[in-house]
């Protein structure tokens, strides 16, 4: 269908990518008013944790959110919209400024504003799955272990350095590699089926296919099959040989190797021994039991045509 954008709400973080957010805000709010009016189009900026998903909770009157920013504020606005009723919940559009863009990445949306403006303007809505673990809704990525440890520690990195994208995830990856190659015991139920005991050092649930700035982790995971992918990497596995596979998981070259397992399920129920580190679309998350589950074709949102 026609994206039909609406009354626009734009949920806009100025600090975003060390405050090319700002930057970004002033390329493309005139570019948006001048095509759908003045008066259908609210400019909103967050200040601070989590207003963005107090903003997009309470964004009555608008027909479509739009959200400028990372992951992170992408992440807040779905957990916001997700607590609206479904026949009153806006439709979500992407304008990725960030370091990782994975979301936007599955999207098909360009990393730059003014083109990913154009894309939503010209785009099509189209229904996505939604991911949830302990009350948190994902819409690309949960998981636990070495690349959850990789991304929390990237979000320092970032912190102190200014460095963002795939290099500054390659740049932690190596630094967890090679001193905290962690395997961490679990017990697993997929789909109420019978559970399975395990170690893992990686442990990835997947809406989407990637993770960590364009690490294709589950290939074969798309944003609306209905269905979640898993990509568990077992123990024992020496560090050139997690190096070698971490590699290769830039571009999904690691499936099919005997450590590497993938599933696909609609429910997990997830027991860890010990708490592992655990992201949520890059945030941090932290408990040792999860309850996750897939919410089907939940969430309404404005890709190019063709995706």
């Amino acid at each position: 269908m026609d994206a039909n954008l609406g009354h626009v709400l734009l949920i806009a973080n100025p600090a975003a990518q060390n405050g090319n957010g700002a930057k970004a805000i002033e390329a493309v709010v005139p570019l948006l008013r001048e095509a759908l009016g003045e008066q259908n189009v609210v400019l909103a900026r967050t200040v601070g944790p989590h207003h963005a998903t107090d903003l997009a909770k309470r964004a009555q009157g608008a027909d479509t959110v739009i959200a400028l920013g990372g992951d992170g504020v992408i992440h807040e606005i779905v957990n916001g919209l997700m607590q609206r009723d479904g026949f009153e919940r806006p439709a979500l559009g992407v304008i990725p400024v960030g370091s990782g863009n994975d979301f936007a990445r599955s999207l098909g949306i360009s990393s730059r504003p003014d083109i990913a403006c154009g894309q939503i303007l010209r785009g099509c809505q189209s229904a996505i799955d939604m991911g949830c673990a302990n009350g948190q809704w994902f819409m690309e990525t949960l998981s636990f272990g070495l690349d959850a440890a990789i991304a929390i520690d990237t979000m320092e990195r970032r912190k102190k350095s200014g460095k963002s994208g795939a290099a500054l995830y390659m740049e932690s990856g190596f630094d967890q590699l090679l001193h905290h190659l962690d395997s961490y015991r679990y017990t697993a139920s997929f789909d109420g089926g019978e559970p399975v005991s395990g170690e893992s050092i990686t442990f990835a649930v997947q809406n989407g296919p990637y993770y960590g700035g364009g690490f294709k982790i589950c290939p074969e995971a798309r944003l609306d099959d209905g269905v979640l992918d898993l990509c568990i990497a077992h123990p024992p596995v020496s560090v050139a040989k997690a190096i070698y596979l971490f590699l290769r998981a830039k571009g999904g070259g690691h499936v099919g190797f005997r450590n590497i397992e993938m599933l696909r399920c609609t429910t997990a129920h997830i027991e860890f021994e010990q708490q592992p580190p655990a992201q949520v679309d890059g945030e941090k998350l932290q408990g040792r039991v999860f309850d996750v589950r897939l919410d089907p074709a939940s969430l309404r949102v404005i890709a190019p045509l063709g995706q």
